[in-house]
Formats: structure tokens, sequence, C-alpha cells
């Protein structure tokens, strides 16, 4: 029975990342182009710079968070943003609370989907090298 458990603690912590990180997005900083069909006009980007934690920056503020749902499954949690004030800061709640509204994630070559049972949709690309 000890050898059973022991197996199984073990299978568990071989376990790999299942979050966006190892499904093609990690070192990309990729950059909100539509959302919810329509072109995006301020800037906003979203990295996932190691597995389980996600960060950007929004029009006017630095964020980041947390992204543990396993892949396609997306959650923005626990995020902490900066406090500027800047004249997109309308842009930028739009942003952010699309952002912890997606649910889903596609990720194919520099496309990045993230969507909800909505129909609410962000579109971001990256550049990806050339090879």
């Amino acid at each position: 029975m000890k050898r059973l458990c022991l197996l199984i603690l073990c299978l568990a912590a071989c376990r790999g990342d299942e979050t966006l990180f190892s499904y093609g997005a990690a070192n990309h900083v990729w950059t909100l182009e539509k959302l919810n069909g329509q072109p995006y006009e301020a800037t906003a980007t979203l990295t996932f710079p190691e597995p389980g934690i996600l960060n950007g920056s929004a029009p006017c503020n630095g964020y980041s968070g947390q992204q543990t749902a396993p892949y396609p499954w997306f959650e923005a949690r626990a995020l902490a943003v900066t406090k500027r004030a800047c004249p997109q800061l309308d842009a930028e709640t739009r942003f952010l609370e699309a952002l912890t509204a997606m649910t889903l994630s596609e990720v194919s070559g520099g496309i990045l989907v993230l969507s909800n049972d909505a129909g609410d949709e962000m579109v971001f690309t990256t550049d990806l090298p050339d090879g």
C-alpha cells in the first residue's frame, strides 16, 4: 500500500503545467487587437512569464495576477493593478473587466483568443520569430 501511495504522489508531482504557459502563450507579449469584435484603440498587453502567472500593461497601469486554470480554460484571478490615472482610464476599465470575465482560451500561432459563454471575446496578437 505504501508503494502505491508513493507512486501516486510521484506521478502527481511529475504532472507538467497545464496552463496557457505550456500551450504556446509563454515568452510572448500579447497585444489586444479586438474587444468584442471592435478594434481596441488603446494599448493593452498580456504576458505569461511563468506557470500560473499573468501580467501586462493596461492603457494606464501595470497589472499582475494568477492564471492556474488548465488549458483551454482561463481565469484571471487576484489581479493587482497599479493606481495611475490617465485619459484612457475608461478603456483600461473595459479591458480589465473583460479580462476577468473570460473563461476559455485558444492559442494558434501568433493569435490568442479569450472568450466566455456570454459571447464576449478578446483577440490578442504577438510577433512570432521567423523560423
